[in-house]
């Protein structure tokens, strides 16, 4: 490992002018004038503002790395429009794929006739904005297998992702491309819960040279045998990584998600009856929960609706474990201190509250002051960490912040401004660095320089941010300096 010695940085949350010494991984020394390390490179940042790299909670690294390689329907209002774009886009391969629509709010249902007459006899595949349903072509039904053409849900739209999965070819490029994009916005690490192997994927990927980011890699529950084969325990740095690649969470799903109205609620729906879905019964994600312990593997568990949050909490109670709720978008008030009491994290995605607030308002109308309940989680003591939920959302903690501390990303006011967080709480759950000074000797070096001081930046020019120096380990993987 390189040692490294940055000059003149302004540490945020203090501006004094100070230099940075990183040798074998970790920060040395913090202070002025610090003596030169023989051989080491040497940066002058002349000012610039530093802090620790920028972790994103929650992403399907692969799926992000592909996203822009597909047609974008997002923002359409009907799925007619949704198929015009798809039209507009003139797509020659044999299999097509678009992504991010939202029919929560459509006038029309996305049919497969739609896409039939479209595009008669070619398989097409329509990836919703929050991953959990699918639209497909009558072709694209027949060549995964699919139960029916048309719109499918959950489990079944998992299992088509999947089946894209393996017939994309190989995605380094993208993969390596995606990872660099990433390093250029400040990240140094990542908690990736692609549906895939995911631990064996990232020791791959890194023993064939891509080290740019640090990886908590999760394992779904097909993968465990695979797992304890290989003597993959729960945060344990996984061979030949260099420390890059360490065994993350168990993903476990409770329920659904918002626009596929599948979350599981108290309360119906708007005029609808449904309340939702749960992937597993209360006794059964208890005992999930109980073998994950059992294999020393924190669980990273989905729920969304507030009757899903107060299963997950239930089930984290019953088994010990330990580990995050995942979105956590409704909330009731009886729960919020479960959180902090239990210590479990609260991994959220403020871009989410941004996105959703249409279909919320709309779905949620008579409880939307529970929904991405940030601030509350916040005062109840809970600990939060920021995610995208990538491709949901832009994998940027730029944009994240951006949106935790305004609640709007437009012109339109703030959406229930009670629940925007504090600026510092913010650039902490976005870090790690939850409490004290924010570089210290001991600390890993990764290290980030802006051009901006983050706490005197407005919204916009947080989602703007400029970074000028991204360091992992004490190695540069982005600069813009000369």
């Amino acid at each position: 490992m390189e040692s490294l010695m940055l000059r003149r940085v302004r540490v945020i949350g203090d501006g004094r002018l100070v230099d940075i010494a990183i040798d074998r991984g970790h920060i040395t020394a913090v202070g002025r004038a610090l003596d030169p390390m023989p051989g080491a490179n040497q940066i002058d940042l002349d000012g610039r503002w530093v802090m620790p790299g920028l972790w994103d909670a929650h992403v399907h690294f692969t799926q992000w790395a592909r996203f822009l390689a597909r047609i974008d329907v997002s923002g359409t209002s009907s799925a007619a429009e949704a198929v015009q774009r798809l039209v507009a886009a003139n797509p020659q391969d044999a299999l097509i794929v678009g992504r991010g629509f939202q029919d929560a709010l459509w006038p029309d249902a996305p049919t497969a006739q739609a896409l039939d007459l479209a595009f008669p006899g070619r398989s097409v595949v329509v990836v919703s904005h929050d991953l959990h349903s699918v639209w497909l072509s009558s072709a694209a039904a027949a060549r995964f297998g699919a139960p029916s053409a048309g719109l499918l849900r959950e489990a079944e739209a998992f299992a088509i992702q999947v089946a894209l999965g393996k017939v994309a070819g190989d995605d380094t490029p993208l993969v390596r491309a995606a990872a660099q994009r990433a390093a250029a916005r400040g990240v140094v690490g990542i908690r990736d819960l692609e549906m895939a192997d995911n631990v064996a994927v990232w020791q791959g990927r890194v023993l064939a040279g891509l080290r740019t980011l640090r990886v908590h890699a999760g394992i779904y529950p097909e993968h465990l045998d695979a797992s304890d084969q290989r003597g993959w325990v729960g945060g344990s740095v996984v061979p030949g990584t260099d420390g890059r690649v360490v065994v993350g969470a168990l993903k476990v799903f409770s329920d659904g998600s918002l626009n596929t109205r599948t979350a599981l609620t108290y309360e119906p729906y708007g005029t609808d009856a449904s309340v939702g879905h749960a992937a597993h019964s209360p006794r059964e994600l208890a005992n999930l929960l109980r073998e994950a312990r059992a294999r020393r593997l924190e669980v990273a568990l989905h729920a969304i609706g507030d009757l899903a949050v107060t299963r997950a909490l239930d089930a984290f109670e019953a088994s010990g474990a330990r580990g995050s709720i995942e979105h956590a978008q409704l909330i009731r008030a009886a729960d919020l201190p479960r959180f902090a009491r239990l210590r479990i994290i609260a991994s959220v995605q403020p871009q989410h509250a941004i996105d959703d607030r249409e279909v919320t308002d709309a779905v949620w109308a008579d409880r939307a002051e529970r929904a991405f309940a940030y601030r509350h989680l916040l005062d109840a003591g809970a600990q939060l960490w920021l995610g995208s939920d990538a491709p949901v959302a832009p994998l940027d903690p730029w944009v994240t912040m951006a949106a935790a501390v305004s609640r709007t990303d437009d012109e339109q006011d703030s959406w229930h401004a009670e629940q925007e967080l504090p600026r510092e709480a913010a650039l902490r759950a976005s870090t790690r660095r939850l409490h004290g000074v924010w570089l210290v000797p001991g600390m890993p070096g990764d290290v980030i320089a802006m051009e901006t001081d983050p706490y005197e930046a407005t919204a916009p020019q947080l989602r703007q941010m400029s970074v000028a120096l991204t360091v992992v380990g004490g190695s540069v993987t982005h600069s813009t300096l000369s």
